[in-house]
Parts: C-alpha cells; structure tokens; sequence
C-alpha cells in the first residue's frame, strides 16, 4: 500500500470463500496490497477494493441473490472487460453504452456478486464512442 492513502469510499466485500476470491480480483487487474488472513485489501485501476470473509451475522452471504455488488469506475472498461470475457452477464451484461450515460460492462463475480465495470459515455474516445 502507498505510504499515503487516496482519499475515497471503498466497498468492503464479503465471500464464502475468501481464499478463492483473490484470483478473481487479480484477474481484474487489481493486487494484494495491504491487510491479512482474514481482511485483504485489494489495489487496482485506481481504486481499492476490500474483502472480508463471510460468515455468520452482518456479513452472511446466502448462496442465491447475492445482495453485494461492486462499480468500478475506471476509463479502462474495455481492457478489463477483455481480461473477463467469460464472466460477462449475457445477455444484459454485455459491453455497451447505456441509456443512463455510462459505457459498461456487468460480470459475475465470487458468490454470484455483480460486479460492474464503466466510464460515462460523454468520455469515451475512439470507436467504442456514440
């Protein structure tokens, strides 16, 4: 972690499985950067991400409609959403401009959490712009 901290809100995300859900969060491009076995923090694309391990009480994940999603708001939505090709939420996931402003993509992450990656659309240049 840098010796000083940006300033921002970050999620703090629980998983069943908090060992297995660093892989999916380096395959984003983000990397270990800070805590321990049992709170991870996450460094990537310009923001943080933390995990936590899921259990019993407030941070309970149940196994179906996972009530946790993540936005990560980077100009870079096209090379991620190319590292994650096969987690894309098709059909209503795919990467596109949407009616609200935003260019993005929606992926599936551990435990089922939505995981949404975009930039307004007013700021994309090249050919992914309207």
């Amino acid at each position: 972690m840098s010796e000083t901290p940006s300033v921002g809100a970050f999620a703090i995300v629980p998983s069943n499985d908090l060992p297995g859900a660093v892989p999916f969060w380096e395959r984003l491009g983000f990397a270990r950067t800070g805590g321990d076995a049992n709170y991870i923090i996450m460094s990537g694309w310009g923001c943080e991400v933390h995990l936590i391990q899921a259990g019993d009480g407030p941070w309970r994940v149940p196994e179906n409609n996972n009530p946790f999603g993540v936005f990560i708001r980077t100009p870079d939505v096209d090379a991620i959403a190319a590292r994650v090709d096969d987690l894309i939420i098709r059909p209503g996931g795919v990467l596109r401009h949407r009616e609200w402003g935003l260019y993005e993509v929606g992926i599936c992450g551990p435990d089922g959490m939505l995981v949404r990656i975009g930039w307004p659309s007013r700021l994309i240049k090249g050919p992914a712009a309207n």
